[in-house]
């Protein structure tokens, strides 16, 4: 027993573990920015665009006790584009910054006085056939 509550010590303190558990609570937090975001600005903006429409009350009433809420669907897929485009800058400046500069290559020596003098014998004896 006690070696699988080490194993589990070691698998829940190991880096990339701990950096997920991170990145979770920060995304649960960075959800909720951009479901303000939508809910709070977008929708009410592109409500004066459509008349004065407010998506969160759009849906079909089926029965009196069923209701498609369509408009609450449009938000949410708002709020998944917004999160998706949010990630992928993030992921595209991280990975920029991570990418090493590309250094200049360095001019290519000269050659030595053997080398340029073995040439020089290479090309006579390509003249002579």
């Amino acid at each position: 027993m006690k070696s699988f509550v080490k194993e589990f010590k070691e698998f829940a303190m190991q880096g990339n573990v701990m950096d997920m558990a991170i990145g979770v609570i920060i995304g649960g937090a960075f959800g909720k920015i951009v479901t303000s975001l939508v809910d709070d600005l977008i929708m009410p903006i592109l409500g004066i665009f459509t008349g004065g429409v407010n998506f969160a009350d759009l849906k079909y009433v089926m029965t009196e006790d069923n209701a498609i809420a369509y408009g609450a669907f449009i938000q949410n897929v708002i709020d998944f584009l917004l999160i998706a485009l949010s990630i992928f800058v993030v992921i595209k400046l991280i990975n920029k910054a991570k990418r090493p500069k590309e250094e200049e290559a360095p001019a290519p020596e000269e050659p030595s006085e053997d080398v340029k003098l073995l040439s020089e014998i290479r090309d006579l004896l390509k003249d002579q056939k």
